[in-house]
């Protein structure tokens, strides 16, 4: 089959792999789109991925046409979506619930053979069957929402909070949607491509800048998201939080970033500073929202390209040109 592979540090090609051969457990599904994402250009860069090469692709879904031997759960013809989070459900954070930090920590597309190709493997339980009125081809900006879901699970956000977010790619568009449905007073977004905040006024943000100093609010926000994962983007936004309130870095960073913190603030001013890491028991969420409308698709889907141009669209996506982007086989 054909596939995209990342072969080394800053190569990437479409080129012939064998066809998956599913275990017990599992299926093979026929991907309808994959989708990029900033994971992807990690790998890409060296991080993230315990060996290359790999076929990436972490958000994807497609029909299913081929199960395992013990597979009950689905059947050759239906469409899924897959969470592609692989856990080992032993080690002591597997345990208490917090399967994301597993320490044997594994993913479709990241340690696994991914999306990007014609066919990937799944085990079944990681499948999510689709609604009759969801497009297969649109179903891939669900594991996106779901990373989204979880944050917003460790915001823990109350009603009326005045909301920052740095970037208006799909992640932080995605914060957007989500904040305007969890009783957000506003949401106020920065970046510095128009044509994204342009995306961000058609979605309804109460404000877009270039900068926080452009928008008046000298006190501060209450919940301050970084979806960028760039390092002044993120010193900039922990000098923004109000008292009492909740900075969330979602944005994903290279390992080298730095930022500076002020300890005394943080302890004077009861601020909080969390992360979010990926997927936890929000993939299942994501679907639900996601087949009740809580994205358009057309609007967050601003290219789908043919697989053979995977390393195009890498280049495309590293370059911020266009929302999200995927890649269909």
């Amino acid at each position: 089959m054909k596939a995209a592979v990342i072969e080394s540090v800053g190569r990437a090609v479409v080129t012939e792999v064998p066809d998956p051969t599913p275990g017990p457990r599992d299926v093979v599904v026929e991907v309808a789109a994959c989708g990029l994402c900033g994971t992807d250009l990690h790998i890409l860069q060296g991080e993230f991925a315990p060996k290359l090469p790999i076929v990436p692709g972490h958000e994807f879904a497609g029909e299913v046409v081929g199960v395992g031997s013990q597979v009950t759960e689905v059947a050759l013809g239906d469409r899924v979506a897959v969470d592609p989070s692989l856990y080992c459900y032993e080690c002591r954070y597997c345990r208490t619930g917090h399967n994301n930090l597993c320490e044997r920590w594994a993913a479709i597309g990241v340690t696994a053979a991914g999306g990007a190709a014609q066919y990937a493997v799944a085990p079944v339980a990681n499948c999510v069957k689709l609604p009759e009125h969801v497009r297969t081809q649109d179903a891939a900006l669900i594991e996106p929402l779901s990373c989204a879901v979880r944050g917003y699970d460790v915001l823990r956000s109350r009603l009326g909070a005045h909301v920052l977010i740095y970037g208006s790619g799909t992640m932080g568009l995605m914060m957007l949607e989500l904040a305007k449905r969890t009783g957000a007073a506003s949401v106020d977004m920065v970046d510095l491509n128009p044509a994204r905040l342009e995306t961000a006024r058609t979605l309804g943000v109460s404000a877009t800048a270039a900068t926080p100093d452009e928008l008046d609010r000298p006190q501060g926000w209450d919940l301050v998201i970084d979806a960028t994962g760039n390092a002044a983007a993120i010193q900039d936004g922990l000098g923004r939080v109000a008292k009492a309130g909740t900075f969330l870095q979602f944005g994903v960073a290279d390992y080298a970033t730095r930022v500076e913190i002020d300890p005394y603030r943080i302890y004077n001013q009861e601020i909080t500073i969390t992360g979010s890491m990926a997927v936890l028991h929000s993939y299942e969420r994501a679907a639900e929202l996601f087949a009740n409308g809580v994205l358009d698709p057309d609007v967050f889907i601003s290219d789908r390209l043919p697989l053979d141009q995977y390393p195009e669209a890498l280049d495309q996506f590293a370059a911020g040109v266009g929302r999200k982007i995927v890649v269909v086989p």
